[in-house]
Parts: structure tokens; sequence; C-alpha cells
């Protein structure tokens, strides 16, 4: 056979193999429909975007076969009732805060943030890379759950109080709204912590039920009205260096999907966290300069006040591992981890990000 025929021939048959294997590529493919509840409001474009940013992309990657219909916190359960929701297969997947669920099992706060843990990328470098995601899906499977992250709001504030917080005494009988794991260490400095849903914090605050109250930060802050009753607007939020946000997703549905269908779950996390992280960096800034005009008044934490914190979060650290084998073991993985890459940061990325905020640009 010529050159020239061969080719001839190689491209027709490669053209058909296309033509034939698209179609069987999509009659493969199961149309799928699933409910997603989440544990924000709309309101939050940021967080509930972000789910709406991964339902999207399922439905693009597959041409609409898999289809995720979302519902906002309390449409199908309360925000801080997602996991339970997904366990149970009332709806085949959630995306929440993992330690929205601490009071079941102090392990669950790993997978978003602990008190004085890793920054926004060790914490998720850990989870891709360190074996973050093996370790914390070892855990979920006894709750009938696998993760996919999706999400993660960078290092959030310390808060909105009502009155100065100068010294740790200045804490004691603090009602506010803290969860998870960092609700226990307050509490050892004297705080009543108070576990609510976003959507709750306003009305608490506004009628005294509570004296303050951590959420995110200023872009969400703003837009939940916080600075109209508590004032004083405090930082760092030392126990969300941060916090992931991640997809559950029922085990039995997961396992039941096709190869291609978890990949594009995965892909579509990956991309909603991504957006995340831009968004609260783009929108951060422009929202706190409103905040100020506003009357906010920033204060950052006492030096008295972060040693106080750290001290009892080390303390509550033993005591959890002490007695629970799987927290331990998670605690050991994320510390490991950590320990190596904030050695790295403060060689290049502290000196450079210290000099750079010394000297802003004009």
């Amino acid at each position: 056979m010529k050159r020239r025929d061969f080719i001839k021939v190689a491209g027709l048959g490669a053209a058909g193999a296309t033509t034939i294997a698209a179609p069987a590529i999509a009659q493969s493919m199961p149309e799928i429909k699933w409910r997603m509840t989440v544990s924000w409001p709309k309101s939050l474009d940021t967080l509930y975007g972000a789910a709406e940013l991964m339902a999207k992309a399922v439905g693009e990657a597959t041409d609409n076969k898999f289809q995720i219909q979302i519902f906002a916190a309390g449409e199908i359960v309360p925000g801080l009732q997602v996991l339970d929701a997904v366990q149970n297969a009332t709806v085949e997947m959630g995306h929440t805060a993992s330690y929205y669920y601490f009071g079941k099992d102090p392990t669950f706060a790993f997978g978003t943030a602990v008190p004085f843990g890793p920054n926004q990328r060790l914490n998720q470098a850990w989870y891709m890379l360190g074996g973050g995601k093996e370790a914390l899906n070892e855990f979920y499977k006894g709750y009938n759950v696998v993760s996919v992250l999706a999400g993660n709001t960078g290092c959030q504030m310390g808060g909105w109080f009502r009155k100065e917080i100068n010294t740790v005494d200045d804490l004691k009988g603090l009602k506010m709204r803290i969860g998870g794991f960092a609700g226990r260490v307050m509490q050892k400095l004297g705080v009543v912590p108070q576990q609510l849903a976003g959507g709750d914090i306003y009305p608490a605050l506004e009628k005294g039920t509570i004296d303050a109250a951590e959420w995110v930060g200023p872009y969400d802050d703003e837009k939940l009205g916080f600075y109209k009753v508590a004032p004083h607007y405090y930082y760092p939020g030392w126990w969300e260096g941060g916090p992931m946000l991640l997809a559950f997703i029922n085990l039995d549905k997961w396992n039941a999907l096709p190869k291609y269908y978890q990949n594009v779950i995965e892909l579509a996390g990956a991309q909603a966290n991504s957006w995340m992280m831009a968004k609260y960096d783009q929108a951060n800034p422009q929202a706190m300069r409103k905040l100020l005009v506003s009357g906010t008044k920033l204060h950052a934490f006492s030096a008295p006040i972060m040693q106080a914190s750290l001290k009892a979060t080390r303390e509550l650290y033993s005591e959890t591992a002490a007695t629970n084998p799987g927290f331990k073991k998670v605690l050991d993985s994320l510390n490991g981890f950590t320990a190596n890459g904030y050695q790295w940061f403060q060689v290049a990325e502290l000196g450079y990000d210290s000099f750079m905020a010394r000297n802003p640009q004009t």
C-alpha cells in the first residue's frame, strides 16, 4: 500500500472511531439526579456560591447527565444537620464545615480547622498531599460518608464583641457563638460557648442572647450586619487559620457512582475551592474598608489572651488525645506535616510578606 493511501485509510479509521466513540461514551453515562443540602443561607454568596459552582461544573462536565440540585440551610434540614442528612441518605450530598459535628467526636474538627492549626495553604496541602484526606476519610467512613475538598476561607477574624476584651478576665462569663474545638478552648478561659448556624447569629446578638460571635471575615460578616450590634471586631481568628470546607457524600451513593462521575465531583470541588479562595482575597479588603467607615472598631487580641488561648489549646489536645486514639492519629499527622511546612514558610514566604506589608504599593 502506498504511504498516501495508508494515510487516507488511517485518517478515515481515526475519524470513524471518533464518530462511533463519542455517542458510545455519552450513551454509557447514566442519568443521575442528586440533592445537595448546605449549611449556608443563600445570602452568603461565597459559601453558598461555592456549592452552586460545584453543581454547575458537574452538570456541564457530564452534558447534564449528572445533575445536583442545591438546597439552602433550612430548606431540607437545618444548617447544622447536613452531616446527618447525608449519613442517613436523606440527601446524597452536603456542603458544610466538618467541625460543626465536633459534638459527635472531636476528630471532626480536623476536616475544617483546629485552634492554632495550619494556615490556608498548609491545611489543604496536608489534606491533598500529606495524608489528610486518607486519614479523614478513614474516620468519616464510620459515619457512612466520604469527603471531597470544596472550599477554604483563608484565615478568619476573631469575631464581634459588644465590649472591648483586653484581659483573660474579660472573657469570663461571656456568651459567645463559637463552634467546634475552639468553643472548648474558650470554655477553659471562662467563655460560655454557643453553636449557632450563620443565619441565627444576628438575631441572637441583637436580642442579647449572646455577647459575642465569630463567623468568617469582613465580606460575609458585613453582609450579616454584625457591626450594627457589636462594634468591636477582633483578629486573628486563631481557631481558624485556614479552614477547609468539605462536600460530604453518602458512602453508598459514592461507591455506586461510575469512576468518571467520581472524578468529575472531585474536579468540581477543586474548582469551587480555588474560586472561594480567590473570591475572599478579592472581597475581604473592600468589605473591611466599608466596615471601618461604618464605625467598626478594629482590635488585635492582646498578647495575654493569645498566650492563654495557646496554653489552653495544648492542654485540651493532650487531654483529648489521651482518650481518643482516632483523634491522636489525625493530630499527629497534621502536626508532623505543619511543622515541616512552617520551617519552610519562615524562610521565604514570611520574609517576603512581612517586607511587602511594611512597604505597600502606592
